[in-house]
């Protein structure tokens, strides 16, 4: 069996706070192949960023705890490595798009300045290979007047043209893992398909794993070959894209399918899953989803459920055994 690129196996992790131990991440356990695009998909707050951020060694240090768990790169446990061996690996083989292109962008250094750097410290390229790469890189990612954009500061560019800069630069020393957080917020519908086009054809030319963050069911459908269903830091449920957005095993899963618009469907009023998500901080001894849970019973509260399955896997008790399918 071919080996995973990128294994969580049973990451738990924690902040220290003012209200106690905060449990932002809790037995998190899926895979991620060379070439293939995951999506992880929950509310705000569910521990999918953090998930992402532990990957890339960019938690902050003084606040962040693993209690437990790995996360395995090529075989290599990342948890285990020094700060100057993850900077080797981070814009190198490692890369990641962030929610907001414009806080992420030095706002007094050039676009052309910052995406020389991965590739004189990474690739040992000279200043004016570089310079010619990072153009040339601008242009790839569908930016008009890439040498007049190498010259301007952040401030000078669109929401939609920061984001196609940040990708370029995550690019430019074609990683084997790119994570895309929320690629596409706060940019208009139009420039969102194009961000996405560009990602999917990108992933798709380099033979890139793709780690594909969002809230956006919709999005997932679109891009990812696998889903991951995050809840208050655990995973609920995972498999084939089409498989859990078909037939939805958790009854969170099912909330979040119910709650999308459907085109051509008038409603007087969307679905939306009752109660808030509970605090990290105080988590109960049972089934986190209980309290917002139509479908829960007395036994829901007598435990956590664990994930079960192979082919495809769901932490509920109500969804009884969850079959062990194989794939067509």
């Amino acid at each position: 069996m071919t080996q995973p690129l990128v294994r969580f196996n049973n990451l738990s992790l924690s902040f220290a706070s003012d209200s106690g131990r905060v449990r932002a991440v809790q037995d998190v356990t899926f895979d991620v192949m060379a070439g293939q695009t995951v999506g992880i998909v929950g509310e705000s707050g569910c521990g999918k960023s953090v998930t992402a951020l532990s990957l890339m060694g960019l938690l902050p240090p003084q606040s962040a705890h693993i209690d437990g768990g790995e996360i395995l790169f090529a075989g290599q446990n990342l948890l285990t490595l020094r700060q100057s061996q993850m900077a080797n690996l981070r814009g190198n083989q490692l890369a990641m798009i962030f929610q907001e292109p414009m806080s992420a962008l030095n706002p007094v250094l050039t676009i052309g300045e910052q995406l020389v750097e991965p590739l004189i410290r990474h690739l040992g390229d000279t200043p004016k290979i570089a310079w010619q790469k990072a153009t040339a890189l601008l242009t790839d990612v569908g930016l008009a007047r890439a040498e007049s954009l190498m010259k301007s500061y952040p401030h000078q560019l669109s929401g939609g043209m920061l984001q196609r800069v940040m990708i370029a630069m995550a690019l430019s020393c074609k990683p084997k893992l790119l994570i895309a957080d929320e690629p596409t917020t706060a940019l208009d519908v139009t420039v969102q398909a194009q961000i996405l086009g560009l990602l999917r054809d990108q992933a798709q030319r380099q033979q890139m794993a793709l780690m594909l963050i969002t809230h956006d069911l919709g999005v997932i459908a679109q891009m990812a070959d696998h889903v991951v269903v995050m809840y208050a830091g655990k995973v609920v449920e995972q498999g084939p894209v089409a498989d859990v957005l078909r037939n939805p095993l958790h009854p969170y899963t099912q909330g979040l399918i119910a709650s999308r618009p459907v085109p051509g469907e008038r409603r007087r009023r969307l679905y939306s899953i009752p109660g808030q998500v509970p605090d990290l901080a105080a988590l109960p001894a049972y089934c986190a989803f209980n309290d917002r849970c139509a479908k829960a019973t007395e036994r829901c509260r007598q435990g956590i459920p664990p994930l079960e399955g192979q082919y495809r896997q769901a932490a509920c008790f109500y969804s009884g055994q969850v079959p062990v399918l194989q794939p067509e």
